[in-house]
């Protein structure tokens, strides 16, 4: 018996998985389409590939992979606001869910950017269900989606001056008396 190269051993494991073997291809095809630059913070979790890119490009890069028939992701599973308050200068993000129904091919991209410039590009232009998905994003985050047709509070009374979602406020009140240890056996 011959030892095995190390230096082969995770090629093998990825051709084992057709999982990787798919990312693989598919992440292959997203730098052929929009070059290696345009991606950053590549990883698997769960065996979804999700990449980071910016708010200037992310319009481009949704628009372009909806129209590529190799991988066809024509599908806006969904779309959300997210808050990361200690991550300066990228405190809001957004996250993408695009999956091809045809070839069984899912992918998450993400981005970041400061609380003080909310601003992204609608995708309402490239898939019709992204119209309330970007509502619910600003009712909640505060993300201002230029291009949206109608974009407007969704959820929360039109009146609200703050967003709900962003981590600005404690979880609790300090000050309640109501809730002290003696009554919850704490």
């Amino acid at each position: 018996m011959t030892p095995q190269d190390p230096a082969a051993a995770p090629e093998v494991a990825v051709a084992e998985d057709p999982i990787k073997v798919q990312n693989a291809r598919l992440l292959a095809r997203l730098h052929t389409l929009f070059g290696e630059d345009a991606f950053t913070d590549v990883s698997e979790p769960y065996g979804l590939l999700t990449a980071t890119t910016t708010r200037e490009r992310i319009h481009g890069i949704i628009a372009g992979l909806q129209q590529d028939e190799e991988i066809a992701l024509h599908f806006l599973t969904t779309m959300c606001g997210i808050n990361y308050p200690e991550n300066v200068g990228q405190e809001l993000g957004m996250i993408y869910h695009l999956h091809s129904l045809t070839q069984n091919i899912r992918l998450r991209l993400k981005i970041f950017f400061p609380v003080a410039d909310p601003v992204v590009p609608t995708l309402s232009d490239i898939h019709l269900s992204a119209n309330w998905m970007e509502r619910e994003a600003y009712d909640f985050y505060g993300v201002i989606f230029t291009g949206h047709p109608n974009l407007m509070r969704i959820l929360n009374v039109e009146d609200m001056d703050y967003f709900p979602m962003r981590k600005e406020y404690p979880l609790e009140d300090g000050t309640r008396e109501d809730k002290t240890d003696l009554f919850f056996g704490r």
